[in-house]
């Protein structure tokens, strides 16, 4: 669903914990689906009216979001979507390499049949996106994979740590996934995350789940 499509009877359908952070998710959601882009200001009236809701759940959401790195305060002006430079995003590439490889091994060691089938589902729907040429299910299906193996890690810390840096890249991962050569070579890398997940072989899930953020950085590079 579009941002324009937001509607408050939508909005009331779904919501069903504290109005703070169902606005949170929904704003997040928008800006991180790329319909603000970055660099844009969030028109608080404009939101709180489409939500139909206040503009003080709207503050405090931003706030928060804030605190995760998707937007920035800027002082009489109001809250812009963040830009990341790409000094920042190459750096979140390295330190989220570092983690990917952790949690990955973590997930080979801890994650259980019904989860290792599970990434092996992503990996399929991602494979029948690419030939559907299909980039935007490809992108959700990509989040869920990364998403699972953090989860399925069974170390707290790590995975929120790994999750929320994730956020901050997410536009410009838009852009990395934005070819199929791309999109191919970065499922060959899932493929092999899974594989030595599903055999419980720590040291080479590691090397794979390191491997393919340092690739992600690598395909960032070529598009600028």
């Amino acid at each position: 669903m579009k941002f324009d499509d937001i509607s408050p009877e939508h909005f009331g359908v779904r919501r069903q914990r504290p109005l703070v952070l169902e606005v949170r998710d929904e704003l997040e959601r928008i800006i991180l689906c790329g319909e603000v882009p970055a660099g844009e200001r969030l028109n608080e009236h404009s939101l709180a009216a489409q939500m139909g809701v206040s503009r003080g759940p709207v503050r405090e959401a931003a706030r928060s979001l804030e605190q995760d790195g998707l937007v920035t305060t800027i002082a009489n002006q109001g809250v812009f979507v963040r830009k990341l430079s790409i000094e920042d995003a190459l750096e979140l590439y390295d330190v989220r390499a570092v983690l990917a490889g952790y949690l990955c091994g973590r997930a080979a060691e801890n994650a259980s049949q019904p989860t290792r089938e599970a990434l092996r589902i992503c990996v399929s729907r991602m494979q029948a996106a690419i030939a559907a040429d299909d980039k935007d299910t490809y992108f959700l299906e990509n989040l869920a994979f990364h998403d699972c193996i953090a989860e399925s890690a069974n170390t707290n810390r790590a995975a929120a740590l790994y999750i929320a840096l994730g956020k901050e890249v997410r536009l410009f991962r838009l852009r990395v996934l934005s070819w199929n050569t791309s999109l191919i070579a970065s499922n060959a890398e899932h493929d092999r995350i899974v594989s030595a997940i599903e055999s419980g072989d720590v040291r080479v899930a590691q090397q794979e789940g390191q491997a393919h953020h340092l690739k992600g950085k690598e395909r960032l590079l070529e598009t600028l």
